[in-house]
């Protein structure tokens, strides 16, 4: 198998966190490529037309994509426990729930590299960055219990999320308030998978 990666995404980090959390690593070749809004390595549209990574390809089988498919599939194929069946639902969600910061925090990113100089739009940064800040109090108001109960993908995704939003927010401090959240983060962290594959 092969996974096509880039270095800084955070949707990448979930997948190879999850693969290292199988200890099957060895079995899947990453291939690195270059990706922005303007212009997709073809690596990645033989993989997937809407030319997004990750994306894995299966030798005789068609690629998968997105990265929540695959983190399952390698959870399935390796039986990793990743995604366990007594709180499937809340783990879905609270996994769904740290895409969607990952995903606003992609977008304000973007916003401010890739727009021509004067034509930023703070107003939609700042719509984005309520996403974040909304959904990061859900995971401190709400979720605690899922976060802090066995390992699952819903707690890798949110130390994922949370520390890409420190990569490219850090300004923001959304330990402000949440000491909860931020204590548990700081713990988690430290987990072999997410430390080896944390963005320099």
């Amino acid at each position: 198998m092969k996974l096509i990666t880039s270095a800084a995404s955070p949707f990448v980090r979930k997948a190879r966190v999850a693969l290292y959390e199988s200890g099957h690593e060895a079995a899947v070749e990453e291939i690195s490529v270059t990706t922005s809004p303007y212009a997709t390595a073809p690596e990645i549209l033989t993989a997937n037309p809407l030319g997004k990574i990750p994306a894995l390809i299966r030798e005789g089988e068609h690629a998968i994509y997105d990265s929540r498919v695959i983190t399952r599939y390698f959870d399935s194929l390796w039986n990793v426990g990743l995604y366990p069946d007594a709180n499937l639902w809340e783990v879905l969600t609270v996994e769904a729930a740290c895409d969607a910061i990952m995903e606003a925090a992609v977008l304000m990113t973007y916003e401010k590299r890739f727009r021509p100089d004067g034509m930023v739009f703070e107003d939609w940064i700042e719509a984005q960055w309520a996403k974040v800040d909304r959904a990061i109090s859900a995971l401190e108001d709400d979720w605690m219990h899922v976060l802090e109960g066995p390992t699952t993908m819903a707690s890798l995704a949110a130390c994922i999320a949370l520390e890409y939003v420190d990569l490219r927010c850090g300004d923001r401090n959304w330990r402000q308030g949440r000491a909860a959240l931020s204590d548990w983060q700081a713990t988690v962290s430290e987990r072999p998978s997410l430390a080896r594959t944390r963005p320099e």
